[in-house]
């Protein structure tokens, strides 16, 4: 990776949120490892399984990784000594304590070897000059079974930055000041002006600098991103951005069509395997309640519940009787023991990661 992307974050660590910033750990109930484990394996992980990557984590994932996996093993990986200093004093501001600070480049295997149970590489690949190397080394951290989470540019839902990001390089603006001070001498109405008013990336230095300045940028349509996943070996299991489709091939086809308009469904986000043993059979299935519900789900809450979606979907409101169902998994119950509407229910909350649906213990 150039040196240059080091010292872009050195100088902007991203993203730029207040150190005593706090999410609800129901909210982080998709980062959980055993539910994801669950879902793809049908069962719990054990052994190398239960470790976790975040590559390239930036100055604030270890916070809500390690509030949604209390004592599981977390490396966090990044360039930039700045942006760890960052993320490892918001992890100490709420007493978390199981994350691994690791500086160095994702590309030098020696570091941070693995083997991982989930790797996340959340805006992570689209910097990197040669992506396709950068996912199979992400790969061959994974062990069998493991799980990888990306996110990468499209190249529809990015075509207005990228725009500006060639403007701003044509005239040789490098520092977030200047864009503002363009900003203010442009029309209003301008292109400029428009996107700056309507992203809140860009009340901020740091957003500025990620958005418009960085120094290494990929864009993908979903052709060229599916042939990356491919020669990785890996395999997509689930997409996960706004309005994705649950079924990878129908998600596939929807883009594919919106790309003809071109048009995107933003940002691609989507969950990769390697030798993902796939769910558990519903005969043998037992479902526990995900931990970080726990409170989300309490006798003692009053009103409905709102649980930020996170795999591509809106999550209702959960009321009274809804808690009061899922309350009952707090210890495992088996599916022999459901009725065929609780069953169903139980599915249905299994999907999106409520609960866990795996092999008895």
């Amino acid at each position: 990776m150039p040196a240059t992307v080091r010292q872009h974050y050195e100088l902007y660590p991203y993203p730029s949120y207040p150190l005593l910033a706090s999410v609800r750990r129901c909210d982080t109930y998709a980062l959980n490892l055993s539910a994801l484990w669950a879902r793809f394996n049908g069962e719990l992980p054990a052994g190398p399984a239960r470790r976790m990557l975040i590559a390239g984590c930036g100055s604030f994932s270890p916070y809500p990784f390690a509030l949604a996996n209390a004592g599981t093993p977390i490396t966090a990986l990044d360039l930039s000594q700045r942006s760890l200093r960052r993320a490892r004093l918001h992890c100490l501001l709420h007493r978390l304590s199981s994350v691994e600070f690791v500086p160095g480049d994702l590309l030098d295997q020696t570091v941070a070897p693995g083997p991982y149970g989930f790797i996340d590489a959340y805006g992570v690949l689209h910097h990197l000059e040669h992506p396709e190397v950068g996912l199979r080394a992400l790969a061959a951290r994974l062990t069998e079974g493991g799980i990888l989470r990306v996110m990468v540019y499209s190249r529809y839902a990015r075509s207005e930055e990228e725009s500006i990001r060639r403007a701003l390089r044509l005239l040789k603006i490098d520092r977030p000041e200047q864009v503002r001070d363009l900003v203010r001498r442009s029309k209003p109405g301008s292109r400029l002006r428009r996107f700056f008013d309507a992203s809140d990336e860009m009340s901020f230095r740091a957003g500025i600098a990620d958005a418009l300045l960085h120094p290494c940028v990929q864009t993908y349509r979903i052709e060229p991103f599916l042939e990356l996943v491919r020669s990785s070996g890996l395999e997509p299991l689930l997409f996960a951005h706004p309005g994705a489709l649950a079924e990878v091939n129908q998600e596939v086809e929807r883009i594919r069509e919106l790309e003809t308009r071109r048009s995107a469904p933003g940002n691609f986000v989507v969950y990769l395997g390697k030798g993902v043993h796939g769910p558990c059979p519903e005969g043998t299935a037992v479902f526990t309640l995900n931990p970080c519900l726990g409170q989300a789900v309490s006798f003692f809450r009053r009103g409905p519940v709102r649980i930020a979606g996170r795999l591509g979907s809106p999550n209702p409101p959960l009321d009274r009787e809804e808690r009061c169902f899922l309350r009952r998994f707090r210890k495992g119950v088996p599916a022999t023991e459901l009725s065929g509407t609780d069953l169903e229910r139980a599915d249905r909350y299994a999907e999106r990661l409520f609960l866990l649906r795996h092999r008895p213990l």
